[in-house]
């Protein structure tokens, strides 16, 4: 009844925007698309998903479906990627960098499945604190880096890998603990911590603080998430951090995250790549494992769009 391609087309459906976007994704007209779903929802006598939302929402039938298509597709692959291997074609080197200093909790689990899957493949990671990444991936120094700021480079390309929310995280006892949200003008006042990085390459103020003209009290950075928070929690300052970052905090009571603004702040992570990797298998495969790996990891991340 419940065949593979309506697993796919579910899974599409579900990284898209709209029927027109998964219809693509897929190499499938809208109308064979829909076609496709009306015949299986009358299969089954449910519905799949809301017509006509944005972004697509799935009813409860829907979501069993989605967690199935979760459970089969990443086995499928693996199967694809033996055979892959078996008919040649597994050598190549995968040299990476990130800009991201929380991404560490679901890419190392990412790369440990990698190097099993992919044993021939030559791979190294370098942290991306120090030097400019995104110039060295375009220079052909690296092959991937893993970024929530694109740069328009030549011959670069940025595969969307999931969306976060940013989030403000605060003492339990702060003031603004008891806020719906917060505002940049609350900020006005606070000592922010962040990562040891240039201030335009943080969204908290890029996109948060800088557009409403206002300047926290003062500054403070740290190298590591769990250092900051210590010192959220000790009353020494706020800081923003990803949801999936911050969860593991917050869930255990040591410091309380608010949303920024009425609307919250999200951000999308991507893989940068050089345009002649993309159809590399191995690079196929390494995104679509760290897809997997960050939904099966991480709290709070949604399907990327774009």
């Amino acid at each position: 009844m419940i065949e593979l391609r309506h697993l796919k087309t579910l899974h599409a459906l579900r990284e898209s925007d709209s029927l027109v976007e998964a219809a693509e994704r897929l190499h499938l007209t809208q109308s064979a698309l829909s076609h496709q779903f009306k015949e299986l929802e009358e299969r089954l006598g449910l519905s799949l998903f809301v017509r006509k939302t944005k972004p697509v929402r799935f009813t409860s039938a829907g979501l069993r479906l989605l967690q199935l298509a979760d459970a089969i597709l990443p086995q499928l692959r693996s199967a694809e990627r033996d055979l892959a291997r078996l008919a040649g074609g597994t050598a190549g080197r995968l040299h990476m960098a990130i800009e991201c200093h929380s991404c560490f909790q679901w890419l190392m689990p990412t790369i440990d499945q990698f190097r099993d899957a992919w044993p021939e493949v030559e791979l190294d990671l370098a942290s991306g604190f120090s030097f400019a990444p995104l110039p060295a991936l375009a220079r052909g120094d690296l092959d991937l880096v893993v970024t929530s700021d694109p740069v328009e480079l030549a011959g670069i390309t940025y595969v969307p890998l999931f969306t976060y929310e940013a989030q403000l995280a605060v003492a339990n006892q702060h003031p603004l603990a008891s806020k719906a949200y917060v505002t940049a003008e609350d900020l006005a006042g606070e000592t922010l911590i962040h990562y040891p990085v240039e201030r335009d390459r943080l969204d908290i103020f890029t996109r948060f603080l800088d557009p409403a003209d206002v300047e926290p009290a003062g500054i403070r950075t740290a190298e590591l998430t769990v250092m900051m928070l210590q010192l959220v929690a000790s009353g020494r300052g706020v800081s923003c951090l990803p949801n999936w970052a911050l969860h593991e905090y917050s869930s255990r009571g040591y410091v309380t995250a608010k949303k920024l603004g009425e609307k919250g702040l999200y951000a999308t992570l991507y893989a940068g790549i050089r345009a002649d990797m993309l159809d590399a298998p191995f690079m196929r495969d390494f995104l679509l494992t760290a897809k997997d790996t960050s939904f099966a990891t991480l709290e709070g991340v949604s399907a990327a769009r774009g």
